[in-house]
């Protein structure tokens, strides 16, 4: 059956799994929304491209499955690439779909045109094409979903002519079965036994590509301490014993490196915003487990390199290192002692916020997904906020954006109906995404939203202050939150109190649509 391609795309994306687009429909690409209805597709419309894009990363972290975007040329592009570059930074598999010219090499003045549309996303994703025809379209999603099964998922960007769009097209191709489930493998784990062999103290360092399993049942009865990376917290579960936390990011977790005989990294780049310094401290050997060989190649210079993913690193550990006596190195009072005194640095560097994280914390359900701005708020509970769970916890680490707490909650929400989803923004970077407010009104989605309102870029003037510059431009003139909330048609609350903002906090999760929760330094 002949039909325009654009309508084919979106019957090929249903057949690959796809349930939910973010977007917004143009005259330029109209016609990929000729499919959407007709496929079933939920489609979203979100009240900017940079909107569209953070939902689509945030459904992709809370589902699992690829987050889709349709969006159009030119200035819709430009508004999704801020979420591209997130979404590549932070490794979440994302397929952005736009329209093109059809050509731009010798016309000027069309309406949306750039001088290099493919070549600008290329910049900021894991790869951009163009497909000047429907073999080639169809061949680009395929290699799309088949990268995202069997590489480091990372965003990609296709770009389809508008002319290609509205031309009639044969019927995609069939799913193929995805390689990996032919090709995957087991790692040969022998060299890291024989370390574990002769260490008293090993370390592993789980990173966002470790959090698939809960390395409590692993590690556990071998001996072996933890430290997570931000994007690696809840990778071995509340309350495990020789688990530092997520403490990387200060300076003396350096000593506990260097008292470590053997190290392990899996997962993680141990970049900059992971360590906040240029090396890890260690002088013990260095095994690195990951996905992708420019990690494996780094500066850190590892000591055995395992190119395998993190399951089948683990189950191969697991049956490899079985009845082996646990180290004896590490001591469940020392690493207590460690993580007091990472807490009350945390406490001292933003004074006021450990407190009213504690409070809140008890008022959220463990199995809550968290989607956070960049805020001090935010950087606080990355540090003490105690998680179940792996990837309940979604920052834009990477690429450091401000404004994805709320349309990634959006998108997390979707992706996980009736189950509680909460948004953690600053008073500035909400500011940034507000209007999307709308779309969780529209949606009738139970999410609390909650505001740190200090007034000010508190974390830049602090900045500021430390390089001796005098503070400027750091202090802004806010709305009133709450009833700007409520002209969305939004519930709002400012609590005084702790206890008023629990309340607020557990009537939000239960409320048919959005909550926003305004939160002060003044809170007590």
């Amino acid at each position: 059956m002949k039909r325009p391609l654009g309508a084919q795309i979106s019957h090929m994306l249903r057949d690959r799994g796809v349930e939910v687009i973010f977007g917004i429909p143009g005259v330029h690409n109209q016609e990929l929304y000729r499919g959407i209805e007709e496929s079933g597709i939920t489609h979203v419309l979100a009240r900017h491209e940079q909107g569209a894009g953070f939902m689509a990363d945030g459904y992709a972290r809370a589902s699992g499955q690829p987050g889709v975007a349709y969006v159009i040329t030119g200035p819709g592009l430009c508004n999704i690439m801020t979420p591209m570059g997130q979404a590549y930074s932070d490794s979440v598999p994302m397929l952005v779909i736009s329209s093109g010219l059809d050509e731009t090499a010798s016309r000027r003045g069309q309406l949306h045109q750039m001088k290099d549309q493919q070549g600008a996303a290329a910049t900021i994703c894991d790869w951009s094409e163009q497909a000047m025809s429907s073999q080639a379209a169809y061949g680009l999603v395929e290699r799309a979903f088949e990268e995202f099964e069997t590489a480091r998922p990372r965003p990609k960007h296709i770009q389809v002519p508008i002319a290609q769009l509205v031309a009639d097209a044969d019927l995609p191709p069939f799913p193929n079965m995805p390689a990996h489930r032919a090709l995957a493998g087991v790692p040969d784990v022998a060299p890291v036994v024989s370390l574990l062999n002769l260490a008293k103290r090993p370390l592993f360092i789980l990173g966002g590509g470790a959090t698939s399993v809960l390395w409590r049942d692993v590690l556990a009865p071998l001996g072996i301490a933890t430290i997570e990376t931000f994007a690696g917290r809840g990778a071995t579960g509340l309350n495990y014993e020789l688990n530092f936390g997520s403490c990387l990011s200060r300076d003396s977790s350096k000593e506990v490196i260097a008292s470590a005989d053997l190290i392990v990294a899996i997962g993680t780049e141990l970049a900059e915003v992971d360590l906040w310094r240029e090396d890890l401290g260690h002088s013990a050997p260095l095994v690195r487990v990951d996905l992708d060989p420019a990690v494996l190649s780094d500066g850190q210079r590892g000591t055995v390199k395992l190119m395998s993913d993190a399951d089948s690193f683990a189950r191969a550990l697991w049956t490899a290192t079985e009845g082996k006596p646990a180290a004896q190195g590490w001591s469940a009072d020392e690493i207590a002692e460690w993580r007091a005194k990472w807490r009350a640095e945390a406490d001292a560097d933003r004074p006021g916020i450990v407190p009213v994280l504690d409070a809140l914390c008890q008022a959220v359900p463990l199995d809550a997904m968290i989607y956070s701005d960049m805020t001090q708020f935010a950087y606080v509970a990355k540090e003490v906020w105690p998680m179940s769970r792996p990837r309940h916890w979604h920052h834009p680490t990477g690429f450091g954006t401000l404004g994805y707490a709320l349309p990634a909650a959006i998108g997390g929400a979707v992706a996980r109906p009736g189950k509680p989803t909460m948004a953690i923004a600053g008073d500035y970077g909400f500011q940034y995404t507000l209007q999307e407010l709308a779309v969780a009104v529209e949606l009738g989605l139970s999410l609390p939203i909650i505001i740190w309102d200090n007034g000010k870029l508190k974390e830049i003037e602090d900045s500021m202050i430390r390089a001796q510059i005098a503070p400027n431009a750091v202090v802004g003139r806010n709305p009133d939150f709450c009833k700007l909330a409520e002209a969305y048609g939004a519930k709002s609350a400012t609590p005084a109190t702790l206890e008023e903002m629990q309340e607020a906090v557990r009537a939000a999760f239960a409320e048919r649509g959005p909550t926003l929760i305004r939160l002060t330094p003044e809170l007590s």
